[in-house]
């Protein structure tokens, strides 16, 4: 199976050429550095120490605590994050700096991989969430180099998909060191999968261990000084994907003839789309500035562009409010631990299924608002501003959400001491 694997993933190569290609289009980065998709980073990174490999934005940023950590418990080991999109490698450049070295994770190819091993030479290989790479997962095996699944989550429908291989799948997973799952309900699919059971152990989600550091705060106090936003109130839509950004523009649109000093800060997920989000802001006649332009916006600006990469936790700082994208379309919603982290009201579309978990517990304490359309989005908004009550009690539950269920990254790095503990010295 491994083989028919292995043949069918060099037969797609010419059309993952051409798909970088096309999607270099847009966002540049794709039609750069393909050197390290092939394994080929010798004088990138440094040898033996932790690679940690975080697919896109989403799993980078829920590593960036634990990366910071490991750093700090293990200075002398050199750190490489791999991701696969430019954007991951944006926000792991432009969060960690000098703290790591990046490239991006080779092809699953033997060869590839096999070339990639051989340069990086890990003590100690993490991978988040549940990016599983199957030639990867047994060349590590055979090189005793050990795998460890970090904040591991498995959806029913992904459970099924990986049963239909059976053997395969079973022989693959028990090839992996350690399974840190973020549930009892992961867990027991990646038991019934072939993980053995005494290599899982359920350590809760990483998410919830997201912290405001001091510099971030810092940072905050001088951007909402220079926009002078204690003169109104401002509202975040962040992660927005194709589809949401016509509801949102529409809900403020609406908001605005009864809030005339409102601000919105939209901030797409992809940065491809940037350039479609000025055209489509300029058709709904609202006044907008680029945040990568530098300005600062004037008592007439209606819509800031959120148009940088890593500076998410910075716009979220400095708003009164927040919608989380992803979750008016199919998309299954984006990371509300975020804004959670700064005390304000959390909003989200129905399509919250990446974080059903999360947003159930969100929920059930009253800290998660959930819209359906524009007409819902301008209504809870409006209600959100007129009733300082009502906002300040629904950004505390949700911080309170995070704060009681914070935990899983100092049960992780106990689970991760034994394969480093000789480091220490």
């Amino acid at each position: 199976m491994l083989t028919i694997y292995t043949a069918f993933l060099y037969f797609l190569q010419p059309i993952i050429w051409v798909r970088l290609w096309l999607r270099g289009r847009n966002s540049a980065a794709y039609r750069q550095r393909w050197g390290e998709r092939y394994g080929f980073c010798a004088g990138k990174v440094k040898a033996q120490g932790i690679l940690l490999h975080a697919v896109s934005v989403g799993e980078t940023f829920t590593a960036i605590p634990l990366i910071r950590e490991l750093n700090r418990r293990y200075p002398k080991l050199p750190i490489v994050i791999t991701t696969m999109t430019p954007t991951g490698s944006d926000l792991a450049v432009s969060s960690l700096g000098k703290m790591i070295s990046h490239v991006y994770l080779p092809y699953d190819l033997p060869g590839v991989m096999n070339r990639f091993l051989d340069v990086i030479r890990p003590k100690l290989v993490i991978v988040m969430e549940t990016e599983l790479w199957p030639n990867m997962i047994t060349l590590l095996y055979t090189r005793h180099i050990p795998l460890i699944i970090a904040n591991a989550r498995l959806s029913e429908h992904s459970a099924k998909m990986y049963k239909i291989f059976g053997t395969f799948t079973k022989s693959l997973f028990q090839r992996i060191t350690l399974v840190a799952a973020q549930s009892k309900e992961d867990s027991e699919r990646f038991i019934n999968l072939g993980v053995k059971q005494s290599h899982i152990v359920v350590t809760g989600s990483l998410k919830f261990d997201v912290t405001i550091t001091p510099e971030l705060t810092k940072k905050a106090i001088q951007l909402r000084s220079n926009w002078l936003l204690n003169k109104r109130s401002v509202w975040i839509a962040a992660s927005t994907h194709h589809g949401e950004e016509q509801i949102i523009l529409k809900a403020h649109s609406k908001l605005l003839k009864r809030f005339p000093d409102l601000l919105l800060i939209l901030a797409p997920r992809h940065p491809e789309r940037f350039s479609s989000i000025h055209c489509l802001t300029q058709q709904h006649h609202l006044r907008f500035i680029s945040r990568s332009n530098g300005q600062t916006p004037s008592d007439s600006t209606q819509v800031v562009i959120g148009d940088t990469m890593g500076e998410l936790m910075l716009l979220y700082a400095i708003s009164d409010l927040a919608f989380v994208g992803g979750s008016l379309v199919k998309h299954g919603g984006h990371n509300p631990l975020e804004p959670a982290a700064h005390t304000i009201p959390i909003l989200m579309g129905p399509h919250t299924f990446n974080f059903k978990e999360i947003c159930k517990l969100l929920q059930r304490s009253n800290a998660l608002i959930t819209v359906s359309d524009a007409e819902s989005l301008s209504n809870e908004i409006a209600a959100l501003l007129t009733n300082t009550n009502y906002r300040l009690n629904s950004g505390l539950y949700a911080h309170n959400v995070l704060r009681k269920n914070k935990g899983a990254l100092k049960h992780l790095l106990k689970l991760i001491n034994p394969y480093l503990s000789q480091e220490d010295d």
